[in-house]
């Protein structure tokens, strides 16, 4: 019924329950995540009379929040975007920092071991001289060694890191679906939101945010679903999906990451990204493995060049020089999945070739095929994969062996990985160090033209120790023969041109004449005052030997100083401007959500004062009601 006691109870009740909304608000103002409550009035039913319809009161219809999906997916975006990148430069900077050092980086000590070589080629009978280059040899082999511990050692606390993300998303999945059942419930049995509860659900879901992309859908009954990665479902409804670390399919260190659900197992690794998790696996792909096999190569480069090189000289002794280094073996994984029983032997076999990615091997439909790890792009391969006939790719000579394999069947080639782990000085003694070089070169003392000659091992292990005549049949043309007068090259002549002959190789410069002869001979055991096979290795380290012929030992060990700096800096950069856009995203949502205080004490007092007037209203009535009652009983 219409009246002014009855109005003036649901005015009352109505504002009392508004300035109860208000003291929330202004509680809560510090709350994080707390969105602003409103109040909304409704005018109650009217009662039709003669003279029209009379209001009956007021009431609250609802309390909701002030809340905006858009704005809270703009935040969890940038906030997602922003941990990916974080967590991408925290990651890389280490790695930079290890490497960058000015005076104990890679190319200092790279610097120093070619400045002992130089040492060496300036007195090369000086035994001093030679302890101080085998003493750099050992820095230098140290050091890669200890780079290459310490970016695995960075990779192990990032697996860890990974472990322990996946965990705090599974919690927050699991409250996220607790919160889900509640509000459903309480929409369900009272019709009205549950503010607090979807607080709190959004609260976890921004967190969620921090560790992965995050995207949700609203359902009718008020239960959010959650999606991270591309689009993989964590929470539907009250059911929360696991994430869950497993071992690699190759490298059992280095985890994959499954999602566990419906009683099915899902690889999620490759369509994960945002967050933390994102950064963690960008930073895996693109820091930590590719400079540690860049170490690799780095290593195996200077392995091969100095090997070779000694291979081609003298030691003190008279000796043929030994190999100065040792580098880690190809590292052959098989698929933990494997069904066959094949083998690989994989070594290297052109280090111009060589490249610092990683590869798969597989067998499907009845052929070996290779292809990149990184691009999945297919690999050409040469060869037969047997011990006469090696497959070859990449720089790498790969042989088949063991059982038969089965369909499917595949391994991981790291040509370079454990490379520099394995990085070591073979030589013991300062006289080992070949100096000199295993032949010399003799000009006919009745030679009438302007030639010079000098003369150098190419491939030692070809090269049969005898006195080899190269003499000019004309002007332009020569034929080399050995002590037993048999012709082992020929051609014509050009100035400068390589002339090569059992495994040697003699370069002659100007203008020869018909007749004219030049030697290469075995060098004398005691010439300990050549220093021609060092001053070669100087000049072959400073080569461009590496990644096709593009880089020198010094160019890689910048080129990845520079990478690790580049992306390093990027990813820097890219952070610093994502916590700007993820600052502003805040603030507009914190705009429509965050509770303004001076609107709330405007609140505050607007209903205080219809409270009062309700008040007033009610003691009207009754004032009413006993003057009603006096007239009646006094007439």
């Amino acid at each position: 019924m219409g009246d002014l006691l009855s109005t003036g109870v649901s005015g009352l009740l109505a504002f009392q329950r508004a300035l109860d909304v208000t003291s929330n608000n202004v509680s809560n103002a510090a709350t994080p995540g707390y969105s602003v409550e409103t109040p909304n009035f409704v005018e109650q039913p009217g009662q039709l009379t003669g003279a029209g319809s009379i209001g009956s009161g007021v009431a609250i219809g609802s309390i909701t929040r002030s809340y905006s999906e858009l704005l809270a997916q703009q935040v969890r975006s940038s906030q997602a975007s922003y941990s990916s990148l974080n967590t991408l430069a925290t990651q890389a900077a280490q790695v930079d920092n290890l490497l960058s050092d000015s005076q104990s980086g890679i190319g200092a000590t790279l610097q120093s071991f070619v400045n002992a070589l130089q040492g060496v080629a300036t007195s090369p009978a000086s035994t001093a001289q030679r302890q101080v280059l085998l003493s750099q040899a050992q820095a230098l082999t140290q050091q890669l060694e200890s780079y290459s511990g310490q970016i695995s050692q960075y990779g192990s606390q990032l697996e860890s890191q990974l472990s322990d993300n996946v965990n705090q998303i599974n919690s927050l999945a699991s409250s996220i679906a607790s919160l889900n059942s509640q509000i459903a419930i309480d929409l369900h049995g009272t019709g009205q939101t549950p503010n607090d509860l979807m607080d709190q659900r959004d609260n976890l879901i921004d967190q969620l945010s921090q560790y992965v992309s995050v995207s949700t859908v609203t359902e009718p009954s008020g239960a959010m679903d959650v999606y991270i990665g591309s689009g993989q479902s964590l929470v539907n409804g009250a059911t929360a999906q696991q994430l869950a670390t497993v071992p690699g399919l190759y490298d059992p260190t280095q985890q994959r990451i499954v999602l566990k659900g419906g009683g099915t197992t899902t690889d999620v690794t490759g369509e994960l990204s945002g967050g933390s998790i994102g950064g963690l696996l960008a930073a895996r792909s693109q820091v930590i493995a590719p400079a540690q096999n860049a170490l690799g190569q780095l290593a195996v480069g200077i392995a091969s060049i100095v090997n070779q090189q000694q291979q081609a000289g003298m030691d003190l002794t008279g000796a043929q020089g030994q190999p100065m280094f040792a580098v880690g073996a190809v590292q052959v994984t098989p698929d933990s999945a494997n069904g066959g029983s094949a083998t690989l032997a994989v070594t290297r076999s052109n280090l111009s070739a060589l490249t610092t990615d990683d590869y798969i091997l597989k067998y499907s439909g009845g052929t070996w095929q290779l292809n990149d790890q990184s691009t999945g792009q297919a690999v050409a391969l040469s060869g037969n994969g047997t011990a006469a006939s090696p497959f070859q790719a990449a720089g790498l000579s790969i042989v088949v062996g063991g059982g038969a394999p089965a369909s499917g069947d595949s391994y991981l080639i790291q040509p370079t990985a454990t490379a520099a782990a394995g990085f070591t000085v073979q030589l013991s003694s300062p006289a080992q160090i070949a100096a000199a070089s295993l032949v010399q070169t003799a000009t006919g003392a009745s030679n009438g033209g302007g030639a010079a000659v000098s003369a150098s091992l190419t491939d030692p292990a070809a090269w049969t120790p005898d006195t080899y005549t190269i003499s000019f049949t004309s002007a332009t043309t020569y034929q080399v023969t050995n002590s037993g007068g048999g012709v082992v090259a020929s051609g014509t002549y050009s100035s400068g041109a390589p002339i090569s002959f059992a495994g040697a190789q003699a370069v002659i410069t100007g203008t020869p004449a018909s007749g004219d002869t030049f030697t290469v001979s075995p060098n004398s055991a005691a010439n300990t005052g050549d220093n021609s096979n060092l001053l070669a290795l100087v000049q072959a380290l400073s080569a461009s030997s590496l990644n096709g012929g593009t880089a020198s030992v010094a160019g890689a060990a910048s080129a990845l100083v520079s990478q690790i700096g580049v992306i390093t800096q990027q990813a820097q950069s890219s952070a610093a401007a994502q916590q700007n856009v993820n600052q502003d995203a805040v603030t507009a949502r914190n705009n429509v959500s965050g509770v303004n205080l001076d609107q709330e004490a405007a609140n505050l007092v607007r209903y205080q004062q219809a409270y009062q007037a309700c008040a007033q209203m009610i003691q009207a009535s009754g004032q009413m009601f006993n003057s009603l009652i006096t007239a009646i009983t006094n007439g």
